[in-house]
């Protein structure tokens, strides 16, 4: 293993941080999901959960008698979520993710009435390409130039799936030298970084503490040096976190490659708020190779508690049924355009 990478790999931390991170309380976060792997357009708003209308706009189409007709959000296996925080009566927000495409964020945010030129930072929950195809497409808007992107060291990594039987081949690689032809300022972080004048935690690479979320399968490779070697822990994985006043923690995960319950933990640790108030985003609990990791991951979080918890993208059928069945009160199903209003106490 390089020396670079071995010296990130996660150890074992216990007890709260040598140095916490001061976490501003916010007065309100609203994560609005840009796109996920589904879209069901019969939802309905339920208390702090906002649904996209099911005509969310209108295209040409000469086979109806007016000549248009509705369209709905674009659902694809990607994620990309947009989170606006709230404090002391101003807010700003910050793009999280992008979505697979070039084109299916930018579509759904022109159809929920959202102006992505005004976001203050863009964040990559890690460098797979279901999270970061967007980019093309924001870049080619007018006022999202120059804007400060928060990435990984390894986002960079050349990636594969080598699947026996299959000819996937290599994965879609970002290059940091389009992005910054693109005028996008990458700022690269291993360590938690604090945005919008501290109320937004980052939180670089994740410790991995339990003994059950131990990544990817054999099969996820990354290219090193010479060759290409097993890339379990994905350790540009990093997730987004809010500390909601007098209700706790909002933890927003890409993929979750970490493991949600070591994300959740990881953030506890670095800001010592102990409460985790909702959970968003993929789980990536999806397929046979993980399914062992859903009872222990599900029996955690349900001893955390969260007030909502909308797994999301790559969270799989199973783990979602599992979830929605252990913690009722809590599980919603996730959608294109739904948007979570989290509001202080």
């Amino acid at each position: 293993m390089p020396e670079d990478v071995q010296a990130s790999v996660p150890r074992r931390l216990l007890g709260p941080a040598v140095d916490p991170i001061a976490l501003e309380p916010v007065d309100e976060v609203v994560i609005t999901t840009l796109v996920d792997n589904v879209y069901d357009g019969l939802l309905v708003n339920d208390g702090a959960v906002v649904r996209a209308p099911i005509a969310a706009g209108t295209a040409r189409a000469p086979q109806f008698e007016s000549g248009s007709t509705n369209v709905g959000l674009v659902a694809e296996h990607g994620f990309s979520a947009l989170v606006t925080v709230r404090r002391a009566g101003h807010s700003t927000s910050v793009l999280f993710d992008t979505a697979l495409s070039p084109e299916a964020m930018m579509t759904n945010a022109d159809r929920l009435g959202i102006d992505l030129s005004t976001v203050q930072t863009v964040v990559l929950s890690h460098g797979h390409f279901d999270h970061a195809g967007g980019l093309a497409g924001l870049a080619g808007r007018k006022g999202t130039r120059a804007l400060p992107m928060i990435v990984h060291p390894l986002v960079w990594t050349r990636r594969r799936l080598n699947v026996p039987g299959t000819d996937i081949g290599d994965l879609p690689t970002l290059s940091k030298r389009a992005l910054v032809y693109e005028g996008f300022e990458v700022i690269e972080r291993r360590q938690p970084s604090l945005l919008l004048d501290r109320s937004v935690l980052i939180t670089g690479e994740v410790d991995r503490t339990t003994d059950f979320e131990n990544g990817m399968p054999s099969a996820h490779e990354q290219w090193v040096g010479p060759g290409w070697e097993p890339d379990p822990l994905v350790l540009d994985d990093q997730a987004l976190v809010v500390n909601l006043r007098g209700q706790g923690l909002v933890v927003l995960t890409g993929c979750g490659h970490s493991g949600a319950v070591n994300i959740v933990r990881h953030a506890q640790r670095l800001t010592g708020v102990t409460r985790l108030h909702a959970l968003v985003g993929g789980l990536h609990l999806s397929g046979s190779f993980f399914q062992p990791v859903i009872g222990p991951t599900v029996d955690a979080l349900r001893a955390l508690e969260p007030t909502l918890l909308a797994p999301a993208h790559c969270t799989g059928w199973r783990a979602q049924q599992t979830l929605a069945a252990a913690l009722p009160g809590s599980w919603v199903p996730g959608s294109s355009g739904s948007s979570y209003h989290l509001a202080a106490a």
